[in-house]
């Protein structure tokens, strides 16, 4: 049987075509699309209003079907109570419609839809810090491995968050039970990645908790180097060492940080007889800062006690500290260091014998001996080098004994060097100073070496100068940045930074260029007290010495006779006695000049 053909109509496409786009469908459709916009904008207000009825009618049912049945009963008579209550007040139906127009009106607006979940370019950027954790995270025979190539990294990423340029700010992740948290070569080994993913040349903290098998990763921002030297609210036996992350320490300080005053975290170093870590140690490389941690500790020093500082590298940094009241002398020499720190063992020595028969007396121990006496040390290796140079005594030989009783003396010692020359400290330096300072560039090994601990945060992109770490005793490894307190005498030092050390600087007590000791004074008499006060007993201008059951017997102090004493070298204090006698009472002095 034939087929017979369909008609052209139903064949042939281009009479439909041409009908959709002929000009009058094109008008009508546009006629058909402003209409409904007219009427949507004349009746948007009923549409809200119907919306939020819509909502606030299923939000009812929902809390009808909630309701248990032994209480809808009570809940239908307190309904129809209020419906009751309104119809009898006066224009309470009307009052009652306008209230529920306008609830429905609330309900039914249009929301901004929030965004969850992170957008494509961050999803890209967590799926590819997941692929890179796999190999280390993961091991053969898992059943349900939650490190996997392909895996889900929603399961193991628990917390994060991206900052406004879309980089890793905070990131929360689950390891699972079987990986050694507990060793650092494997710590180290997920930091690398996690850092070298997330973005270098940001500092980066990484909080391990064990129990709950979490590693939390946490952008930290930059420590402030705009807080110079100034008068720190402490009190007495409290250092400022620098300062550090707001969430570091319990406590805050008011500083001043260019024109404004503001509460900045400081990290507070304790001394005295209750601390647990009575001397400092710093080391760095060189230009990072040491030298001006050591002058911010000097100034905090001289308001409640006196300094001694060796300066073995010999560069002059402590010249605004000569001839200032409470500065018992400055040396840069390897012959004014050994007897300035020959002195200081003695008188750590006397403190204590004086502090021990006072108790044994039932009284309190003197007032000098109370007084805090800080002993300084910049770069003592390279006195120890030219003694050994010159076969002489060491140095640090002489700062054992500040070391091991400075804490029941009131004595404290601080010391910096290099990381070139640290292995050539004493024995006494490295055991008894239980704190320290970390400054500069350095590694994860070398702060470890030396801190005890490794940091717990990665090394900055830029390492301002006073930049470092700090661990007191066995606290944790905190972030330092140190004050500013560059040299006054420097001529690179600016003006604002010049005015505010010399601010801090005590009032000067004898001129810094005083007469050597080999001039002569008024009546031609001098006496080396160098050798008296390392012989023990108080010497004599006439070379009778003093009664051994006298107290300058036992106190390393020298008696000369004459009106006026006039201390060379080290700044030592006179006083002059009822009968005219001058006595110098503290400070290693190489000699003292009298009148006759």
């Amino acid at each position: 049987m034939a087929r017979r053909p369909l008609p052209r109509i139903l064949t042939n496409s281009a009479p439909l075509a041409r009908m959709a786009h002929s000009a009058s469908l094109a008008r009508s459709r546009e006629l058909a699309r402003t209409a409904a916009d007219s009427a949507s904008d004349v009746f948007h207000p009923l549409i809200t209003i119907g919306r939020g009825l819509r909502r606030l009618g299923a939000a009812g049912r929902e809390r009808w079907a909630g309701t248990p049945k032994d209480q809808r009963g009570p809940l239908a008579f307190f309904v129809g109570a209020c419906v009751l209550v309104v119809w009898l007040v006066p224009y309470g139906p009307l009052l009652a419609l306008i209230g529920v127009m306008g609830a429905g009106a609330w309900a039914g607006r249009e929301r901004t839809p929030v965004v969850t979940g992170p957008s494509e370019a961050e999803t890209e950027r967590l799926r590819a810090l997941y692929e890179a954790l796999v190999p280390y995270l993961s091991a053969e025979g898992d059943p349900s491995p939650l490190y996997a190539h392909g895996g889900d990294w929603e399961r193991a990423f628990a917390e994060y968050a991206f900052d406004d340029s879309g980089r890793l700010e905070r990131l929360q992740l689950k390891y699972p039970a079987y990986f050694t948290d507990g060793e650092d070569r494997s710590r180290v080994r997920i930091e690398q990645v996690l850092y070298a993913k997330a973005g270098r040349g940001r500092e980066y903290r990484f909080t391990w908790d064990e129990l709950a098998n979490q590693l939390t990763l946490t952008v930290l921002d930059a420590l402030p180097t705009d807080i110079a030297a100034q008068r720190f609210v402490t009190s007495p036996g409290e250092t400022v060492l620098g300062f550090t992350d707001p969430d570091s320490v319990q406590r805050t300080l008011p500083v001043t940080g260019g024109e404004e005053t503001r509460d900045a975290p400081p990290v507070v170093w304790r001394t005295g007889q209750r601390s647990t870590e009575p001397h400092l140690l710093v080391l760095g490389q060189p230009g990072t800062g040491a030298t001006t941690l050591l002058r911010s500790i000097a100034l905090q020093a001289l308001q409640h006690g006196d300094v001694l500082v060796i300066d073995g590298s010999g560069t002059g940094e402590y010249g605004c500290l000569v001839g200032r009241q409470g500065v018992l002398g400055v040396e840069s020499g390897l012959a004014g260091a050994l007897a300035t720190l020959e002195w200081a063992s003695h008188e750590t020595e006397r403190r204590l014998i004086a502090g021990n028969r006072a108790r044994q007396a039932g009284g309190a121990a003197p007032d000098e001996t109370r007084r805090p006496l800080w002993i300084i040390a910049d770069r003592p290796t390279a006195l120890s080098h030219i003694a050994v140079a010159e076969e002489r005594d060491d140095p640090q030989r002489w700062l054992q004994v500040p070391l091991r009783h400075g804490r029941a003396a009131q004595v404290t010692v601080v010391v910096a060097d290099q990381f070139e020359t640290a292995e050539l400290l004493s024995d006494p330096v490295r055991a008894h100073t239980k704190a320290r300072v970390v400054l500069g560039p350095a590694t994860a090994e070398e702060v470890r070496a030396v801190l005890g601990a490794p940091p717990h945060t990665t090394p900055p992109a830029q390492v301002p100068p006073g930049r470092g770490y700090a661990r007191l005793g066995n606290a944790p490894v905190l972030r330092l940045q140190v004050p500013a307190t560059p040299d006054p005498l420097d001529d690179a030092t600016g003006q604002a930074h010049r005015e505010a050390v010399t601010a801090l600087l005590p009032e000067h007590t004898m001129p810094a260029d005083g007469p050597g000791p080999g001039e002569p004074v008024a009546g031609g008499k001098r006496v080396d007290v160098g050798k008296a006060v390392a012989a023990g007993p108080a010497a004599r201008a006439d070379g009778a010495e003093a009664d051994d059951g006298s107290a300058a017997a036992k106190a390393p102090e020298a008696e000369v006779s004459g009106s006026v004493a006039e201390p060379v070298g080290a700044s030592a204090r006179v006083r002059t006695d009822k009968g005219g006698e001058p006595r110098v009472i503290k400070g290693p002095v190489e000699a003292v000049r009298a009148e006759g």
